[in-house]
């Protein structure tokens, strides 16, 4: 039988009316620790699931690599590449990678009959995954591209829609700023709109066919390749065996690569949420040791009869130390109920909203992972356990013969 342990439920359990000072100041803590980390609980819902949801954007319009030609112009005019590659039937037998599509780019001037805008038209072929924009259609559909007759189909933004005072189903003249300048008439077929403004006022979407008569491209030349992968968290894995993979002519990077600044920028948000658990922890551990002090000296007398029957010093450190992991256990419980009840409605109802234009998405995100809770909860735990054991320091300094005297 374990002495400590069950000397230690009778004092949880306990309705002695001795302990009329401890009992509110128990609670509170208790309290402290709930709300404490059901907050952890919910920032890491939070930020997880922002930086999810910003990643799956950038991505959605650049793909997880790209393979294409060495070019060190920074402007989206690239050099072609020759559509079948010994390296391709490699690629799709690679188990990490989901799709591979063709694409090219060429940027271009678009006019309504007031306005003039700036836009990169980016060309698709047949193979090109919709999902992410069919997802974010406003109006109108998407273009089925024809690999044998180019279309004239397009589908842009809402945002330059309404710059352009354009709507689904209108004409858009494009101006291609080139040696001779040439014009094309594209029928819109559809309006997007992902939230993320610096993409949304710059791309365009028209058939890959259009880009290679435009540039006196054949139709075996492409402008590069887009490569979808499973598991985000393998991209600079699965980046680094299709560089080594590609001939030396080609270029192969990670979407971490050609926009660093936006994920170094979602890198930082992890610092933000290690300081809210850290203060969190601090908090609650702070408040378990104020209440386990107090509790201490309320069972001073308990402790001087413990020592004069024989108990050690560690001994009796240990039933504290057992009360303080049921008292936080406790804690835990509730703070768990608080958060995930929070993650559930936020999750299913979004009754939080946030400025599209400032944040890049309409509701506060939220990404749960059942990892990420036990390893907050096992973490939380393991601290402030090892938090109790300082004022469990005090039963030490205690001396038997003045602690039975002690009421």
């Amino acid at each position: 039988m374990n002495l400590e342990l069950f000397i230690a439920k009778r004092l949880a359990y306990s309705k002695d009316k001795k302990t009329f000072t401890s009992r509110p100041i128990i609670r509170i803590a208790l309290a402290g620790v709930a709300i404490g980390f059901s907050v952890m609980i919910i920032a890491v819902a939070i930020v997880t699931g922002f930086k999810k949801e910003i990643r799956n954007k950038v991505i959605g319009f650049g793909s997880h690599i790209q393979i294409s030609n060495y070019d060190d112009n920074n402007s989206y005019e690239s050099r072609p590449i020759e559509k079948e590659q010994k390296f391709l039937n490699v690629l799709k037998s690679n188990p990490e990678i989901k799709h591979i599509q063709v694409f090219a780019t060429k940027p271009a001037i678009v006019k309504s009959s007031d306005q003039i805008e700036g836009v990169v038209c980016k060309g698709i072929a047949s193979d090109f995954d919709w999902t992410y924009f069919r997802d974010h259609l406003k109006s109108g559909k998407i273009f089925s591209a024809n690999d044998s007759l180019a279309s004239d189909s397009v589908v842009i933004s809402e945002m330059l829609a309404k710059k352009l005072k354009l709507k689904a189903g209108d004409d858009l003249i494009t101006f291609f700023i080139q040696q001779p300048p040439r014009a094309r008439r594209f029928h819109i077929a559809g309006i997007y709109n992902t939230g993320l403004e610096e993409f949304d006022k710059l791309y365009m979407f028209c058939d890959i066919g259009q880009i290679q008569k435009l540039n006196d491209w054949d139709k075996s030349q492409i402008g590069g390749y887009e490569i979808a992968i499973n598991n985000f968290d393998n991209v600079d894995y699965v980046g680094e065996e299709v560089y080594h993979l590609v001939p030396s002519e080609l270029n192969a990077r990670t979407i971490k690569e050609i926009y660093p600044q936006i994920f170094d920028w979602l890198g930082l948000q992890n610092i933000n949420a290690i300081i809210i658990i850290t203060l969190m922890i601090v908090v609650s551990g702070m408040n378990m040791i104020s209440a386990l002090l107090i509790i201490i000296l309320e069972r001073v007398n308990m402790i001087g009869m413990l020592k004069a029957l024989g108990s050690p010093n560690f001994s009796i450190r240990k039933v504290f130390i057992y009360l303080a992991a049921f008292l936080t256990g406790k804690g835990l419980l509730w703070g768990n109920i608080i958060g995930l009840s929070c993650i559930f409605i936020q999750s299913h109802f979004k009754p939080i909203l946030l400025d599209e234009q400032s944040y890049y998405i309409s509701y506060v995100p939220i990404d749960f992972s059942w990892t990420y809770l036990a390893i907050l909860n096992l973490g939380t735990l393991l601290v402030c356990i090892l938090m109790m054991t300082i004022p469990t320091l005090i039963i030490t300094k205690i001396k038997p013969l003045s602690a039975i005297r002690y009421s």
